[in-house]
């Protein structure tokens, strides 16, 4: 074989080789995961999810995104809390917080209706529009409650601490009871002052990184539910 049709042999090998390279590469492209967004969560409720008296980084929605995180969870909350909001306030902004990126809500208001003395009942009606404007809007929610003292009697704390896990019923959402759950010290009461602010209403930012610790689980079961979708 001369050295021309040795030269012309090789570089159809070499042609070949190539061709078959780039099959392969583009087969291992096919093969691995696609790069996806994050999960983007908006946090609608009050002062306690705005962050009150914190500094940005240490309120509610950056601590949870950050404990989501840590926690395998490729996740963006968008802090939608407005101090001294009321759930009626709640409703009537719930539209331009559902903006199409957002694929599921933590709701956590009515501590001002309760610190107001509102009906439990017109606070219900509220939260319940607030659901249908999710359901309408496809966004999977965790309805957050809030326990009420007994200053208002034995039917005003009954009615409006069940509000909340009838709603969750009634809408197939998923419900945690009490967004100060993780404050609560067995056997202390007095214990959770230690993560509040001086006003007693608030949490410091160890008080918040307690609250995401037993509040984080819930939105991870909102989570797996997004993914089911």
């Amino acid at each position: 074989m001369g050295r021309a049709s040795k030269l012309l042999l090789n570089l159809a090998y070499g042609a070949v080789g190539a061709v078959r390279k780039a099959v392969l590469a583009a087969a291992l492209l096919l093969a691995l995961p696609a790069w996806a967004e994050p999960v983007n969560l908006a946090a609608l409720g009050d002062s306690l999810t705005q962050g009150y008296g914190l500094p940005p980084e240490e309120g509610f929605a950056p601590q949870l995104e950050a404990w989501l995180r840590d926690n395998g969870h490729d996740v963006s909350i968008t802090n939608a809390g407005v101090s001294g909001d009321t759930t009626a306030g709640g409703l009537s902004r719930v539209g331009w917080t559902l903006t199409p990126e957002i694929r599921g809500m933590i709701v956590a208001l009515g501590g001002n209706d309760m610190l107001r003395g509102i009906d439990p009942a017109n606070s219900r009606e509220n939260l319940r529009g607030i659901l249908v404007a999710a359901r309408e809007a496809g966004v999977e929610v965790l309805l957050v409650g809030i326990q009420a003292p007994g200053n208002y009697g034995p039917d005003y704390k009954a009615a409006f601490d069940n509000m909340y896990p009838e709603l969750a019923e009634e809408f197939g959402t998923l419900h945690a009871d009490n967004f100060f759950a993780g404050l609560a010290v067995e056997g202390d009461p007095s214990a959770a002052a230690t993560y509040l602010q001086p006003d007693g209403l608030h949490p410091n930012a160890a008080g918040v990184s307690k609250i995401v610790a037993a509040l984080g689980p819930k939105v991870a079961l909102l989570l797996d539910r997004i993914d089911r979708d």
